[in-house]
């Protein structure tokens, strides 16, 4: 049924929001950036960075835009999640939150403005209360973070220019949480054809010194023409 511009006020007012889920690896744990909300609703309740969006942004726009201020993140590749509409969401009225995905290195320095207290990093399991839907958020980014891992580049987003295939086998095991087979894993990985040796060696301790790699490209990347599944 088509709608006139003077019939569609009674289709009521929805506003827009952005919601960033970034992960990172500290302390050998996979952990997720909140924040820790100033103002109502929810407030003093820890929640994932986002806001709504102003006149002249696209979601993405909002989304970078609100991890800089609330959390100090910045030059991150956003990838959308999906959109979260459920008219109970949010107590203030209809809000359509369209959620991103990143990882990032846990060395950035967090601080906080605007109307957030403070940013910090929490274990993906042993999350505090979450406003809003942000805990079923935070449940659909994990899922899709392991299906990024194996079918895009994502994880130059966090992984040092240089790295050793043992470190790089380690972040897919904490994101996959399972434990991977060494010689499947780097045949898999030779397939995808992801990345390049440096002609470095990495030497720790007595061990046996191990060949630095790097990533081919460091802007993401699909890898729709040459997916490994690692589960």
């Amino acid at each position: 049924m088509a709608f006139s511009i003077k019939d569609w006020s009674h289709l009521g007012r929805m506003q827009v929001a952005s919601d960033a889920v970034v992960f990172t690896v500290l302390n050998n744990e996979l952990q997720v950036l909140l924040i820790k909300r100033r103002y109502p609703p929810f407030k003093g309740t820890y929640a994932l960075p986002g806001g709504f969006l102003q006149q002249h942004e696209s979601p993405e726009e909002a989304a970078i835009r609100e991890l800089r201020e609330e959390t100090g993140v910045q030059k991150l590749h956003l990838h959308q999640l999906g959109a979260y509409g459920d008219p109970k969401r949010d107590p203030r009225g209809r809000v359509l939150s369209v959620s991103y995905i990143a990882l990032a290195d846990h060395h950035r320095k967090l601080h906080s403005t605007t109307d957030a207290l403070r940013a910090d990093w929490f274990l993906v399991h042993n999350l505090p209360k979450l406003a809003f839907d942000h805990a079923k958020i935070i449940e659909d980014a994990l899922v899709h973070l392991r299906l990024e891992i194996q079918t895009t580049n994502i994880a130059y987003q966090i992984l040092t220019r240089k790295f050793t295939l043992s470190q790089l086998q380690k972040l897919y095991e904490l994101i996959l949480e399972k434990k991977l087979d060494k010689r499947n894993f780097r045949k898999k990985i030779k397939e995808l054809d992801l990345l390049e040796e440096t002609k470095e060696l990495f030497r720790e301790g007595a061990h046996r010194p191990a060949m630095l790699y790097r990533f081919r490209d460091r802007e993401y990347k699909p890898l729709s023409e040459k997916i490994q599944a690692f589960l």
